[in-house]
């Protein structure tokens, strides 16, 4: 293996653009010559990964042109069913998202969703709202569609629910926990990683969100950790790269930014809270696990400008779009329907997007609860999540909005079962 570019600090991200730039042209003429020392080109490199993603996306349209969804369909039971198991791990491993049927009771979701309803409106949360805390997600005329809030019943319900670990467990399995004698993560743990809620209501016009992937900016090229966890990518090893090993992902820091996740997720997730059409301005994804490793090696290439990473830079989610990755954006797929109580789930490293709606039909209520087990990196950011957790301070991967510090029927820490306690690091 050819040494990694010297590790170096990162420059804030609220730097100039000048200092960025030399950032970006000093890492990425490290990174090619690393590449060319394994004897291949970069462009040798990109074309054995350019031609795997090829080759899946012309999958995908022909499932598409057949009627068929390619997002696996789970029925919560059958996580359950020790023969089934095996290929129900495949499934998700082929195409890196999973629809989990049943996983909670239909009524017990929408149950949820109006308590949530009723926790807000007796803390007068739309009298005090004062809009949106970034610009992430958009808004819904005068009210919220992101909530920016994390610690009501039915959130903390959710989360330290037996049903939820149970899925949680099952999607971590998927991935390689151990590794050069080395465990990387518990599967069987999941650190409680607080996210807020979406209600849209029926009537809305959306703009959705763009084409983008969630592990970080910069970082991903920039830190020791991310080098190591790439190696087979910038040592001339495209085959051997595997989007499901964990190994050198789990205690490596994030590029500092307004946009950054502090936990590792192994799967980014929500639950709905209500039913949802695939044409309602719901999910999409890119249902290829082992795009990242194109996302990755395509800023490296000869036509990209050498202070630009295909258009990742701080301060924003890692873009995915039609001038760099023409590839991917061919391949986005819409979730199937849902109901209440289903719960959606994506590789932490894959392309996803939100398309738009128009008058939408019916509500369109989420609750964001990831997979992310304990390791270093989570167990680091739970002491801040316990901090949040005991004051109904907003976390701090979020905006500083706080409007849960004074609210009544807040979760308590009298409330919390044996897998809340150990999610949160009390146990």
């Amino acid at each position: 293996m050819s040494p990694a570019p010297e590790a170096r600090e990162l420059p804030h991200w609220q730097s100039t653009p000048d200092d960025l730039r030399g950032a970006i042209k000093e890492i990425k003429a490290a990174l090619r010559a690393r590449v060319e020392a394994s004897g291949r080109t970069v462009e040798e490199v990109f074309e054995v990964v350019e031609k795997r993603v090829a080759d899946q996306v012309e999958e995908l349209k022909e499932m598409k042109a057949r009627g068929e969804n390619p997002w696996p369909v789970v029925r919560y039971e059958d996580l359950l069913d020790d023969s089934k198991r095996d290929t129900l791990r495949e499934q998700i491993r082929r195409r890196g998202c999973a629809v989990i049927k049943g996983h909670f009771p239909r009524e017990q979701a929408l149950e949820w969703d109006a308590e949530i309803v009723d926790y807000v409106e007796k803390n007068a949360f739309f009298e005090n709202y004062r809009g949106p805390g970034d610009d992430f997600f958009g808004t819904v005329g005068s009210k919220p569609e992101i909530y920016p809030i994390y610690w009501g019943k039915p959130q903390m319900q959710a989360r330290q629910s037996e049903r939820m670990a149970t899925v949680q467990a099952f999607l971590n399995s998927v991935w390689t926990s151990e590794s050069d004698g080395q465990q990387w993560f518990d599967p069987n743990r999941d650190s409680l990683y607080p996210d807020r809620i979406r209600r849209r209501p029926p009537g809305a016009d959306s703009a959705g969100l763009g084409a983008h992937l969630d592990p970080g900016t910069l970082d991903l090229w920039m830190t020791e950790e991310y080098q190591r966890h790439f190696a087979p990518l910038f040592d001339g090893r495209p085959e051997e790269y595997d989007p499901w090993d964990a190994a050198h992902r789990t205690s490596g820091p994030q590029y500092p930014g307004s946009t950054m996740c502090s936990a590792f997720r192994t799967f980014q997730g929500w639950t709905a809270l209500s039913d949802m059409k695939n044409d309602q301005g719901v999910l999409q994804s890119v249902p290829i696990p082992e795009a990242m490793a194109y996302l990755m090696l395509r800023p490296l290439v000869e036509d990209v400008p050498d202070d630009d990473m295909c258009g990742v830079t701080v301060g924003q989610v890692f873009p995915c779009n039609w001038k760099w990755h023409p590839h991917l954006m061919e391949a986005l797929s819409v979730i199937p329907d849902v109901e209440a109580g289903d719960s959606v789930w994506w590789h932490c490293d894959m392309v996803h997007a939100v398309e738009d709606v128009t008058n939408q039909e019916g509500w369109g209520n989420v609750m964001y609860i990831p997979a992310a087990p304990w390791c270093p990196r989570n167990e680091a950011y739970s002491a801040s999540v316990r901090e949040a957790f005991a004051t109904g301070a907003s976390p701090s991967d979020f905006p500083d909005e706080n409007y849960e510090v004074d609210w009544e029927g807040r979760f308590t820490e009298a409330e919390l079962n044996e897998i809340g306690r150990r999610g949160l690091g009390l146990a």
